[in-house]
């Protein structure tokens, strides 16, 4: 994730350096260095952690004395904490921001929370960084970052999971996997287009084009007509919340 948000990041007024042994090259126009000690005698405004939450505490601290005197950390570490990532970095400002999968092409949806201390400058740099790969929800504090995760976080993944279903659907119709796939895409890209562009709500639009007792009521009193996807979908967004907070 670190990567695809990077490839944004670039665009704005920013140089970027990537600390990383393992990485051969780096996007057009960004410094890799393979050890920290290639740059311990400079200072950084923004230190961006972009490592699994395991490895927080053997990393991070390494890097506590490289900030600026206005210095921050930005963390996309998913379930590592404020006061985690604090406790590594010397107690410096902390910005968590809980990207989604569609930031990698710019349409992201990213929750955004910061540590008291945190200065106006910081935040709105943090924001308008994010802001480069969609759109940023400020959060105002870790729990309603946990349940930005739940929604948006690992949103992509029931999209993913519901189009999956769709076209296998599509598939039991007759038609093969290609005709299938753009045929949902196509469906639920437009719909998405057309719900965006529109003041009137979503049930108000699912109701524009269901015909009494026609073939639209017919799927959706198949889907939900005793209530039972509402019911999956708030079990589904319950269960993610949990375990983020568990990951807290």
């Amino acid at each position: 994730m670190g990567s695809a948000l990077l490839e944004n990041w670039k665009k704005g007024p920013e140089n970027f350096t990537i600390v990383d042994p393992g990485l051969s090259e780096a996007p057009e126009g960004v410094r890799l260095v393979s050890d920290r000690c290639a740059i311990s005698d400079q200072r950084f405004d923004v230190i961006v952690v972009a490592v699994k939450p395991q490895m927080i505490a053997e990393i991070v601290p390494q890097y506590s004395g490289m900030f600026a005197d206005d210095g921050y950390m930005l963390s996309i570490a998913a379930g590592a904490s404020i006061d985690t990532l604090k406790q590594a970095a010397g107690d410096a400002p902390i910005v968590r921001v809980m990207p989604n999968l569609p930031a990698a092409i710019g349409a992201g949806v990213s929750g955004i929370c910061a540590s008291v201390d945190i200065t106006d400058a910081q935040l709105a740099h943090a924001r308008e960084m994010m802001e480069r790969n969609g759109t940023v929800v400020e959060a105002a504090d870790e729990d309603a970052l946990d349940r930005i995760t739940a929604i948006a976080g690992s949103g992509p993944g029931y999209v993913f999971e519901i189009g999956r279903a769709y076209v296998a659907a599509a598939m039991e119709l007759g038609f093969d996997e290609n005709e299938a796939r753009d045929m949902v895409l196509g469906t639920m890209q437009g719909t998405i287009s057309m719900a965006q562009a529109s003041d009137q709500t979503l049930e108000d639009l699912r109701n524009s084009v269901t015909s009494k007792n026609g073939t639209t009521a017919a799927g959706l009193a198949a889907l939900n007509g005793d209530g039972a996807f509402d019911a999956l979908i708030k079990n589904t967004l319950e269960a993610a919340y949990d375990r983020a907070v568990e990951l807290r």
